[in-house]
């Protein structure tokens, strides 16, 4: 049996793995939803949403809303981010920690934009751990859970699928690493449990200072 191979990179989702977005965002979200008539529990916003991209979550709200509904959202959703996170968002705890120890190459692929990377890491201290080696799924024709954006990443950095380990916190960026032939590793300190995460093909932990471990255990 084959040895698997070492991880040359790792690829780090956003929100919910660098930057401690999602319990922010998730909130927001549900607020304008309810607001606009569709009300979800935050649970529920999760396990349909979280790590998918914005225009995939619109075209939902379009199908069940209306057009007129989906266009305040979109219009006042990324507004709402910002203003919050510019108080409230923090790293991941443990992220910094986890940075400094991990020897192998690193890069972000994000469901968000760039210009959302670069405020969220920006605002948290992060961005020049990442600057230059950074995707979003506007940048390929599918976004998670398909493979592109991690294929997308791993091709532009110059890394085979088999040598990457992903690092991410949604089940449907679980799924959309093990498409692209990657291992993945989940990260179950936020609001997706362990066993949604496991269940797509991850190994889960809920300590970010734990992942230069894991990673060298592979």
């Amino acid at each position: 049996m084959m040895r698997p191979v070492r991880p040359e990179l790792v690829i780090f989702d956003c929100d919910g793995v660098l930057v401690d977005s999602e319990r922010i965002s998730v909130r927001i979200e549900a607020e304008l939803l309810a607001a606009l008539g569709w009300p979800l529990a935050e649970a529920e916003i999760v396990s349909r949403f979280m790590g998918r991209s914005q225009s995939y979550m619109v075209g939902e709200i379009e199908a069940r809303l209306g057009r007129a509904a989906a266009a305040d959202f979109g219009r006042d959703v990324e507004r709402l981010y910002r203003e919050a996170f510019e108080s409230e968002l923090r790293p991941v705890a443990g992220i910094v920690e986890a940075l400094d120890a991990i020897e192998a190459p690193t890069c972000v692929a994000s469901s968000g934009s760039h210009e959302k990377m670069r405020h969220t890491l920006g605002l948290t201290g992060l961005l020049a751990r990442f600057d230059g080696r950074m995707f979003s799924a506007r940048e390929v024709a599918n976004g998670k859970p398909a493979p592109d954006l991690f294929l997308h990443a791993a091709e532009r950095l110059g890394f085979a699928p088999a040598a990457c380990v992903v690092v991410e916190d949604s089940a449907w960026g679980v799924r959309g690493a093990r498409a692209a032939g990657m291992r993945a590793l989940g990260f179950a300190g936020g609001l997706t449990a362990a066993p949604s995460l496991e269940v797509e093909g991850a190994l889960a932990f809920d300590d970010m200072r734990e992942l230069p471990r894991l990673l060298a255990a592979l």
